[in-house]
């Protein structure tokens, strides 16, 4: 497999590759990332927080990442936290903790952008009691503290990692943000205070194993880029919770389509080379909002089951359906996705019957137009095509032939229909199950 990857993915000109969720998250990029991270030579995560979770297996190891790149386990590739992510600095020390028990030496391996912006305390409460404020029309947010940090940020009171390296700056900056947050705590959420003094004293620690990773990353990447190295960027969540574009308001609070790769990396977008989007075999979502394709019946509890569909960060149960290809058209189009890579296709290895859906109908109309009010995608009605399933496993499959024919037929309809082909078919977690095309 380490010959086709050398191969087919980065033949050293420069690559640039994006790998992108296609769905609503969940979709498999950390299994992505960690095999093409074999060839990479910089391996960046552009957006997001602890709120999103990637799953690696690898020999007898697995290991949720939530912020440290996919990247770190396979080859020697430099993992950067781009600018555009949000770092709960705590959440980070213990994430780099761990990386580092399995025996991984960080040093001169691991960066994170000086402008990067932090997750504080305060952000995390505010999370909680405005999602909890809501009531019914609660968002469904992970309580990381996400949304509130980027509301810092384009509100200009963020705080950013480089601020980390100056103590007397980032309790005054911390001081200044809580006097107007303990006021809308006391007077609007009817809770405590929270006490400044305190919040530095749980930072200090955590900032002092962290600094020595700040740097500016951007000039890092342009530096690779003149030198002709490779770079896999990733994102976390998926194209449809993309905060401009995906099922508002029931999103992220950021860009995980190619827009967001550039912006949130330095990276110009004539640079990238690769846009390949992740989708699973099926759907799945986790929170509230709309999806077309749910099943709530005998066959999605069964597809929940099979994949153990459960958040890797939240451990909440994934609501699950049917692939829906009008969606997925839609994330080829938003992000020019020149390549996809299929996830868990052994999921559906038992099922009798697989459905896929081919168009919306609203209002009576038939459609292939994923539309942009979200009221309007929780009325659409999926029209299927259905698929007689390959009953029998396709666990540990590495060869394209050797797939059931009827597994092969599903594959290529999905092809043929988005006008995209695979790339990477997976036929379970663990990197030895994965069929390079």
């Amino acid at each position: 497999m380490e010959v086709y990857l050398h191969l087919l993915f980065f033949e050293k000109n420069m690559a640039v590759r994006i790998v992108i969720g296609a769905q609503w998250g969940d979709e498999g990029k950390g299994k992505v990332v960690d095999i093409l991270s074999a060839e990479a030579d910089y391996v960046v995560r552009y957006q997001g927080g602890a709120n999103a979770g990637h799953t690696l297996k690898f020999d007898d190891t697995t290991i949720v990442l939530h912020l440290i790149p996919s990247g770190m386990f396979n080859g020697n590739s430099k993992c950067i936290i781009g600018n555009g992510v949000v770092v709960d600095p705590i959440a980070l020390v213990e994430e780099l903790k761990e990386v580092e028990s399995l025996g991984v030496d960080l040093k001169e391996r691991f960066f994170i952008s000086s402008s990067a912006h932090l997750i504080l305390p305060y952000h995390k409460v505010l999370d909680k009691v405005k999602e909890k404020n809501r009531g019914s029309d609660a968002i469904g947010t992970t309580g990381r503290g996400i949304g509130p940090a980027y509301v810092s940020k384009v509100s200009r009171i963020g705080i950013r990692m480089l601020d980390l390296l100056d103590m007397a700056s980032l309790e005054e900056k911390v001081k200044k943000n809580l006097k107007d947050i303990n006021v809308a705590l006391k007077n609007v959420y009817g809770e405590e205070p929270l006490d400044g003094d305190e919040m530095i004293a749980q930072l200090k620690p955590a900032v002092e194993i962290v600094k020595p990773y700040i740097t500016n990353t951007t000039e890092v990447l342009h530096d690779a880029l003149e030198n002709g190295e490779s770079i896999l960027l990733e994102g976390a969540q998926g194209s449809l919770l993309d905060v401009d574009h995906g099922t508002y308001p029931y999103v992220t609070s950021s860009s995980p389509t190619a827009g967001g790769a550039c912006s949130g990396s330095g990276i110009p977008p004539l640079a990238i080379t690769h846009s390949m989007g992740i989708t699973k075999a099926y759907c799945t979502r986790v929170g509230n909002g709309p999806f077309p394709t749910e099943l709530e019946d005998a066959a999605g509890e069964k597809l929940r089951k099979n994949g153990q569909e459960f958040g890797a960060t939240t451990g909440r149960p994934r609501r699950c359906g049917w692939l829906d290809l009008v969606a997925l058209k839609y994330a080829i189009r938003l992000n020019g996705m020149n390549e996809l890579t299929l996830t868990k296709l052994d999921v559906l290895d038992d099922f009798e019957t697989i459905k896929v859906c081919t168009h919306y109908k609203l209002d009576g109309e038939k459609t292939t137009v994923f539309p942009l009010d979200t009221e309007h995608v929780e009325r659409v009605k999926p029209v299927y095509k259905s698929f007689e399933g390959w009953n029998t496993s396709t666990r540990n499959i590495s060869n394209f032939d050797d797939l059931p024919a009827k597994a092969k037929e599903y594959i290529s309809f999905i092809e043929s229909y988005t006008g995209v082909k695979f790339t990477i078919v997976s036929t379970g977690p663990k990197r030895s199950e994965t069929i390079i095309l």
